[in-house]
């Protein structure tokens, strides 16, 4: 074969397999280009749909406001903070903004920008990793509502396909309102109108434009550029770079692009705090939120919860409570006190001040003693003389005030119960047994009506902590057992509403994020627990200063020139605890004064002396918005039917009252004191029945 030949052959032998090579390679690439074509065909149809009215649902922040709905009392979130509002809620300042410092083709494209796609790629291969993505608004938003933010080629294939899905079953107006209610404007706020509320202390519908700037140019470095970080300067820079460029692209004027590079919008921006208001009312609240809701639900239900606090009422008990421990308390030996008042006609929780300071450990202050157990001394007695009124017994009934023996109690030992002053007032009404506090009438009453029915009234009444009746002596008239502030408010609040009680609550309403309403309480759900007349009784007896002031003086704390008010003071052994109660028809209030640790007070500090003077002062102020209300009178019955307890003169009743082996007028006049008695006592006896 010529050289010429073999060179032929090996030329065809070398095109041939450089043939076959292209080939391999186009089919290599078809393949390829198949397989691309297949596998963004099966992410297109396995991707989300796009459509984000039917899908999206963001978590959003549950947010407890006073009972206008203009306060916030505190918010309910986990990691992401967000309120989301409509189209019209979004200043149009912001969206301008947001588009110049995000994508400013945003009007033109389809989901995703070719140009930045490249220059994103370009800046990739020269970093050598992915650090920048090219990200169009649309392509954000499918990232924030479907995706995670790795960095990964498959992420950013799925983010684009979503974004195409985005467009065709969106408008550009509705995704520019989902993205602004997504992104991340960092301090916990997700969402423009978080972002605002933080930030400016307004809503996302009045940012002007220089603090939409400061905005917009946070998503994209939360964190870097936060105005509460070390990188202020470089917000700033970034702030106005992106007002120059909306004034470049024509959405902004240059004059309003000038003005709003004047303003000092960092002067406006708010400290950065946990914003807590009525803090032992908010977690009262959100205690009875977790009960119906659960946790999980609240921090991501956006619910708009409406309480019943009246803000006003709330900021004069906290001021009031705190000057009360400082000038008064104080000297008697207390660090605390704590303050509720109650609606009567619709059970609302108007106020609640659990401690003097929330914040103070010296005191226990995140204790909330308006709903802790405390021991009311003759606070509860009204509670007594309403079940005797209900057994048919009367104000005018009469009854001895004596030295009175009532056999063994629990410990084997003679329960004689005294009075505060040592002294005995002989044979009185039960209105001046009540009014003045008088221990062996409260006792006498309750030997009388039985404790098992003195219980049952009290848990009527809304009192449920009598749980241990077995073990609940004659003692229980005069505070033996243990009740909360919150609880004999209520019970006072239903003397207050005629015998109606409505169910103690902290929420008005709760309303759903798309406005509506998931529960509303209802006060026509009142429901009457003792008769009309038996209320009457208690609130006449209670508001009759005249009847008080033998013990209590005509002028005492609880006495308010120009008003009729009832009320009821209480103190207990050692002087560990001291309370006033009392109402008109339309406000209750509780006080208590002491120290969270049960360590007693200084002698003398009696309910109407610590407790009455901060009632007094809240009253006083409260009343004036709350119109002049008078109490209904009750029915007297004919003087021939009113039952009494003793039976006898005064002298005979108590000489009857005397121990075994004190022989009446003899023994008296010769002043043989019985074992047993003291002489304070034994003169007050006798001065008592005239001797």
């Amino acid at each position: 074969m010529s050289n010429q030949a073999i060179k032929n052959r090996s030329g065809f032998k070398k095109g041939f397999m450089l043939k076959q090579v292209l080939l391999g390679i186009f089919d290599a690439m078809v393949i390829l280009t198949i397989g691309f074509i297949g596998a963004l065909f099966f992410l297109f149809t396995t991707v989300p749909s796009g459509d984000l009215k039917a899908n999206w649902s963001p978590a959003q922040t549950t947010t407890l406001y006073d009972k206008t709905g203009q306060h916030i009392l505190y918010e309910m979130h986990g990691e992401e903070n967000r309120k989301v509002v409509p189209h019209e809620g979004i200043s149009d300042n912001l969206r301008k903004v947001t588009v110049a410092a995000e994508d400013d083709a945003f009007y033109s494209h389809n989901g995703f920008d070719v140009k930045s796609i490249f220059r994103a790629l370009k800046v990739n291969l020269q970093n050598d990793h992915i650090s920048q993505g090219g990200s169009t608004i649309t392509q954000q938003l499918a990232r924030n509502v479907y995706l995670t933010r790795e960095k990964t080629i498959k992420r950013k294939v799925k983010e684009l396909l979503i974004a195409i899905k985005i467009e065709r079953s969106n408008s550009k107006q509705d995704i520019l309102d989902y993205y602004l209610n997504t992104v991340p404007y960092g301090a916990n706020a997700y969402g423009a109108e978080k972002a605002a509320q933080i930030y400016f202390g307004k809503s996302a519908g009045e940012l002007a434009l220089d603090e939409a700037a400061l905005l917009a140019a946070l998503p994209k470095a939360p964190t870097y550029y936060s105005p509460y970080g070390s990188h202020r300067s470089e917000l700033l820079l970034r702030q106005q770079a992106v007002i120059q460029r909306a004034a470049d692209l024509g959405l902004i004027t240059k004059e309003e692009a000038l003005e709003a590079k004047k303003e000092n919008t960092l002067a406006k921006v708010q400290d950065f705090k946990s914003k807590i208001e009525a803090p032992h009312f908010v977690f009262y609240v959100m205690e009875e939120l977790e009960q119906r809701y659960g946790r999980d639900v609240l921090d991501a239900a956006g619910f708009d919860v409406i309480t019943t606090l009246d803000y006003d009422l709330q900021k004069l008990g906290e001021r009031i409570i705190e000057d009360g421990v400082n000038n008064n308390v104080k000297k008697y030996g207390g660090s605390n006190a704590a303050l509720v008042a109650v609606d009567p006609k619709t059970g609302s929780i108007l106020a609640m001040v659990g401690s003097k300071d929330y914040f103070a450990t010296d005191i226990d202050g995140q204790v909330n003693v308006t709903t802790s157990l405390r021991q009311p001394g003759s606070s509860i007695k009204p509670i007594i003389y309403a079940t005797a009124f209900e057994k048919g017994l009367q104000p005018e009934t009469r009854i001895t005030d004596a030295r009175t023996n009532f056999g063994p109690d629990g410990s084997g030992r003679d329960y004689i119960p005294r009075n505060y002053s040592g002294t005995f007032r002989g044979n009185v009404s039960m209105r001046q047994a009540l009014a003045m506090s008088l221990n062996i009438p409260a006792v006498k009453t309750l030997n009388y009506v039985g404790i098992d029915n003195a219980i049952n009234m009290a848990e009527r009444l809304g009192i449920d902590t009598f749980t241990q009746r077995q073990r609940y002596g004659l003692s229980l008239a005069i505070g033996g057992a243990e009740v909360t502030l919150l609880k004999e408010t209520g019970a006072y609040a239903v003397f207050a509403n005629d015998g109606v009680r409505q169910t103690t609550t902290s929420i008005n309403k709760v309303i759903n994020s798309d406005g509506t309403i998931d529960y509303a309480n209802d006060p026509a759900n009142g429901k009457r627990v003792i008769d009309a007349e038996v209320a009457r009784k208690v609130s006449s007896i209670l508001s009759d200063n005249d009847a008080r002031t033998p013990v209590f003086g005509p002028r005492s704390p609880v006495f308010i020139e120009g008003r009729k008010v009832a009320a009821k003071t209480g103190t207990t052994q050692e002087f560990r605890d001291a309370w006033t109660v009392g109402f008109v028809p339309s406000l209750a209030v509780g006080v208590w004064t002491g120290n969270n640790n049960n360590a007693p007070m200084k002698g003398g500090a009696d309910g109407v002396f610590v407790a009455a003077p901060i009632w007094h002062s809240f009253m006083v102020k409260a009343l004036e918005s709350v119109p002049e209300e008078s109490f209904i009178a009750y029915t007297p019955v004919a003087k021939e039917a009113v039952k009494n307890i003793d039976k006898g003169s005064d002298k005979d009743v108590l000489e009857a009252s005397l121990p075994s082996g004190v022989k009446h007028k003899k023994n008296i006049i010769n002043d043989k004191r019985p074992k047993g008695w003291s002489k304070k006592e034994w003169d007050a006896y006798k001065k008592s029945i005239g001797l």
